[in-house]
């Protein structure tokens, strides 16, 4: 089969979906595509970031992550997005990113990129789901294929069962609650195998 390009663009404010970012790496690579992990870049204030212990610790600790540009989303084949929920919907450093790459979407370039997603809350109902689900409407205006992974693996259920992307919820201590690698992997590997069916019909 074809080998993919994919762009695994996250935001993370305590390290959680960075977490979730290099485990689809590791996924991604294991069916041998090329990956960049990819942070968008930030909108608060370092004054901010600084009176946050963890938010800063996380900063510091990411710091050789290369941010997201719309380069490296022409480049990808398949794009993996991992995002706090804010409200029920994705943070607005991720909207921030999707809302700058108007030129790439205008000249068509958009289309037809494999896409999945992934989320994390403080609470299994804190809009985990909705987050997700607010991506993927991004996604069908730039004409991209959403390959959700449903039902589509063990692992799913194991994880709490979130058919739209793997999902986490985060406690008080900053921990993931359900035990995700596997089913993060898993939605890599898919996204990866969907794009190469889609680079492979082109």
């Amino acid at each position: 089969m074809s080998k993919v390009n994919v762009a695994v663009i996250y935001y993370s404010m305590s390290g959680t979906n960075y977490e979730l970012a290099k485990w689809a790496e590791e996924g991604a690579k294991e069916l041998g595509a090329d990956v960049r992990v990819l942070k968008v870049p930030e909108l608060a204030p370092q004054a901010v970031i600084d009176g946050n212990d963890v938010w800063k610790e996380t900063v510091d600790q990411t710091s050789h992550i290369a941010e997201a540009t719309s380069e490296d989303l022409e480049w990808a084949d398949a794009i993996i997005f991992s995002t706090p929920t804010r409200f029920g919907v994705m943070a607005s450093q991720m909207k921030q990113f999707l809302d700058t790459q108007g030129g790439l979407w205008a000249s068509g370039k958009t289309v037809n990129k494999v896409v999945s997603a992934m989320s994390s809350a403080q609470n299994p109902h804190g809009g985990q789901e909705a987050t997700i689900l607010s991506l993927y409407t991004a996604m069908m205006h730039w004409g991209a294929i959403i390959a959700a992974p449903g039902y589509s693996d063990p692992s799913i259920f194991a994880a709490g069962g979130n058919p739209y992307g793997t999902s986490v919820t985060v406690n008080q201590d900053g921990n993931m609650v359900e035990d995700v690698k596997d089913t993060v992997k898993y939605q890599a590997k898919r996204t990866v195998q969907v794009a190469q069916w889609v680079k492979k019909g082109k």
